[in-house]
């Protein structure tokens, strides 16, 4: 879901009614694996923060906080609730349940990197806690990829809208930002698909060689 389903002047709105508490739950709400616009919500935060209207610690932490525990309980959703919730979901997206499966291995070979890399890509952010209960990776090592890349993800999103936001309009940044999305997204599938690829050419090569060494 993109934030254009809500006004701009909607998100803003609400971030200007209910402050801190909207960023805060807009982002956990996502991050648990809710469809929501967390990431717009998080921009425009930060860009009130530039405008002097918030905070802009106290935007970064409820931003941190959010999205550290709202992936956390995305994972327990996916640990104990597992596959057919996940599938329920993928429905919301159209996703088939076959595509939904190759996710899954793929994720379960790259968990570690898709939970701190998936903070900047939105399908990423609301699959990546669910999927990582679901694959059963270790919860300590969920939480330090959780917590690094909410950590970093948080800084460089709400310092980007506080600074730029003195300059630009809110819609450019969000502009800017999904298009940055789009980049991340199309490395993060490219570096998931180019492993397979490689295996695909390597096999016939090693069994070339396997033959050649053959009396």
């Amino acid at each position: 879901m993109s934030w254009e389903l809500i006004s701009l002047e909607t998100l803003q709105e609400l971030a200007q009614q209910y402050g801190y508490g909207a960023v805060l739950l807009g982002i956990l709400l996502e991050s648990i694996g809710l469809p929501l616009p967390g990431e717009a919500i998080v921009l425009v935060g930060g860009f009130l923060a530039g405008q002097g209207d918030l905070n802009y610690g106290w935007v970064l932490a409820c931003v941190i906080v959010g999205a550290s525990v709202g992936n956390t309980l995305g994972y327990a959703v996916g640990r104990y609730g597992g596959w057919p919730l996940l599938l329920r979901i993928g429905q919301m997206f159209r996703m088939e349940e076959a595509r939904l499966e190759d996710i899954k291995k793929r994720f379960a070979y790259n968990a570690p990197r898709a939970v701190f890399l998936g903070r900047f890509v939105t399908l990423l952010r609301i699959f990546a806690g669910p999927l990582a209960g679901i694959v059963g990776m270790p919860f300590r090592q969920f939480m330090f990829f959780n917590i690094a890349g909410a950590l970093i993800w948080a800084t460089v999103i709400v310092t980007l809208a506080f600074f730029a936001g003195q300059i630009f309009s809110l819609a450019e940044i969000m502009t800017w930002v999904g298009e940055l999305g789009l980049v991340i997204l199309g490395g993060v599938l490219a570096w998931l698909a180019i492993p397979p690829v490689l295996r695909m050419f390597r096999k016939p090569v090693l069994e070339q060689v396997g033959d050649s060494k053959a009396p």
